[in-house]
């Protein structure tokens, strides 16, 4: 990733970085995997204040740009519409579930073994 331009807007209290992000022979990055690539280029940013917006892939070509805020704090996010908070508490959100569903996972998985025999059974 690239940084094209970045800007510190100390009236909204955050930081706007233009960025660029050539991925050659990989897929279209997601959201998340573009926060924590801001995150990496912004070593102090708090991934809680990261917004990403204007995020663009080029079509034929791995080439993504957009524009990342990082907010130096929860109250100045207010200035972001509710959508952009709801998106990013989605996303968030979705980071974390992965963990919490890994055993219901395995419980599916002993549910079709209980199964076999009595299915078994009604063949004979």
């Amino acid at each position: 990733m690239e940084i094209v331009e970045r800007m510190e807007n100390k009236l909204l209290n955050r930081v706007e970085i233009k960025f660029s992000w050539r991925h050659n022979g990989k897929a279209t990055p997601s959201r998340r995997e573009v926060m924590d690539l801001v995150k990496t280029l912004e070593p102090k940013s708090n991934p809680e204040f990261i917004i990403i917006k204007d995020c663009n892939t080029r079509f034929g070509q791995p080439l993504t740009t957009g524009v990342a805020y990082i907010y130096a704090d929860h109250d100045s996010m207010a200035v972001e519409p509710k959508y952009i908070h709801k998106r990013h508490e989605e996303l968030r959100a979705a980071s974390e579930a992965p963990a919490s569903e890994e055993p219901a996972a395995e419980a599916t998985e002993d549910t079709p073994a209980e199964q076999e025999p009595a299915e078994e059974g009604g063949d004979e």
